[in-house]
């Protein structure tokens, strides 16, 4: 083992450490809830401020890979490791409800969100195909179970198993992309793959290049996007509300991070071949995601379908390669915040541990809690692209990469759904404003982790919206070297 380095891996630590800590705390005795809360929270703000150090000192320096060659410390992996951190921290604040209704299994809880953090964070980091492959698995793993941890709902129980067994087919497919990209260019190095493919000429590259198309397709499945994205419905739908946006934005960070870094890095000579399916995976999200979520009449559902047609806006960044990182990471960072946000609000309407939420559940919500009404209906705003929002800078960013790179019909046909979405995000407005309540139907209260989470994420979302240029400025050292 060569190049050990502490900090390269200290975030993995800090959360490792508070995840067992925690179980080992609960298996000695009975602690109050609030033990759980400050063991996972100090694991969390080490993994941050580690995170933190790791960009102070590895942004827009030469990438330095540790752990022979398995780990990668620059500004891309640093970035991504404030980003998954920050998700967890808001994606606890907004389940603690579900966590105290856990009873004993919330320790479980808890350890499984924090291990499921660390492998987003090494996905970003990874150097390495295996290492890559690893850290896909201890996110995946730690999913499946989250899923279904409630154990009371044959809908979760069957969510879970679902996305166990095309999960399972996924990794399948990404592992043996893996093997046809050794076969193709004898390196699982990413850093290994870029140099050979620089300085070789391939005269038969079929065997490399169906070993790139099973990887985008492993990948593809974790982000969504069509047409793989057959399982994310009945997941969202079925998993309990207050842990579905951790995972739904968890999947996006982890996922995205790890193609971002794979097709730019190891396979930038190949552009030409990746880049124009890229595209058509794009356009063929946002359609079939856009045309779907319409007709849903559950909110959970709708998010689902609506997540697809966001990772097809996130995948036309994508094409234009190393120009597009910026684009990427400010989509699904914004993104990830107002997935987090929405599913809070959908939590606290229809129960942390509960699976279905049907749209008329928000009829009259303005008038039966203005603090969850208003904070959905932003995220409605920013999902939608409109102006002063996040949504809104993040689409002129993906737009952008994908007219510079060549994808002209690419982004017409995105702006046309762009268009058609505003029929779902404008329609949960409306019923939660403009239709009256039944007279039965009493206040709902806002519990504090998710008040907190909302205060945070509307602020977030407006103000990154009116003046981007911190966070934009910023990405320019977040690019995979």
């Amino acid at each position: 083992m060569t190049n050990m380095d502490f900090l390269a891996i200290g975030p993995e630590v800090a959360v490792t450490a508070a995840a067992v800590l925690l179980l080992m705390v609960e298996v000695g005795g009975k602690p109050p809830k609030w033990v759980w809360g400050w063991i996972a929270g100090l694991g969390v703000a080490a993994a941050l401020g580690l995170s933190i150090a790791q960009w102070v000192l590895g942004r827009g320096a030469d990438a330095n890979t540790y752990f022979s060659d398995m780990l990668v410390l620059d500004g891309f992996a640093a970035f991504g490791g404030i980003v998954v951190f920050t998700l967890t921290a808001l994606g606890l604040a907004a389940s603690w409800r579900l966590v105290a209704s856990l009873q004993r299994r919330g320790a479980e809880f808890v350890a499984l969100v924090l291990i499921a953090a660390a492998g987003m964070h090494l996905m970003a980091a990874s150097a390495h195909l295996i290492m890559l492959f690893v850290a896909l698995e201890v996110m995946s793993i730690s999913f499946y179970v989250l899923v279904g941890i409630t154990r009371n709902r044959a809908d979760a129980d069957e969510a879970a198993l679902k996305y166990f067994l095309l999960g399972a087919f996924a990794s399948a497919v990404f592992l043996y992309g893996i093997a046809l990209v050794f076969a193709g260019t004898g390196h699982l190095s990413l850093y290994g793959e870029e140099d050979f493919l620089g300085a070789t000429v391939i005269l038969r590259p079929g065997v490399l290049l169906a070993g790139i198309a099973m990887l985008i397709v492993g990948l593809g499945f974790k982000v969504s996007a069509a047409p793989f994205h057959v399982w994310a419905p009945d997941v969202y739908q079925g998993a309990p509300s207050g842990i579905t946006g951790f995972l739904a934005a968890g999947a996006k960070v982890g996922g995205f991070a790890a193609l971002a870094r794979v097709l730019t890095v190891s396979f930038d000579a190949y552009s030409d071949d990746w880049a124009p399916a890229v595209a058509v995976l794009a356009v063929a999200s946002v359609v079939i995601g856009t045309l779907l979520a319409i007709t849903q009449e559950d909110i959970k559902r709708m998010l689902a379908y609506s997540s697809v047609a966001h990772a097809g806006f996130i995948l036309l960044a994508l094409t234009a390669g190393d120009a597009g990182v910026e684009a990427v990471w400010f989509y699904v960072a914004t993104y990830a915040i107002q997935v987090v946000a929405a599913f809070a609000v959908v939590a606290a309407v229809t129960g942390a541990a509960g699976g279905r939420s049907p749209l008329d559940a928000y009829t009259g919500l303005g008038r039966r809690s203005p603090i969850l009404a208003g904070s959905l209906g932003l995220m409605m705003l920013a999902m939608a692209g409109i102006p002063l929002t996040t949504g809104f800078i993040g689409k002129i960013g993906v737009f952008r990469a994908a007219i510079d790179a060549g994808y002209l019909w690419a982004v017409i046909t995105a702006l046309v759904a762009t268009v058609a979405g505003l029929y779902f995000y404008l329609r949960v407005i409306v019923r939660m404003y403009m239709d009256a309540p039944e007279e039965a139907a009493p206040a709902i209260p806002v519990p504090a982790g998710v008040g907190w989470t909302l205060a945070l994420t509307s602020a977030a979302t407006v103000a990154l919206g009116i003046a981007p240029w911190p966070l934009l400025n910023m990405l320019r050292d977040a690019i995979p070297l």
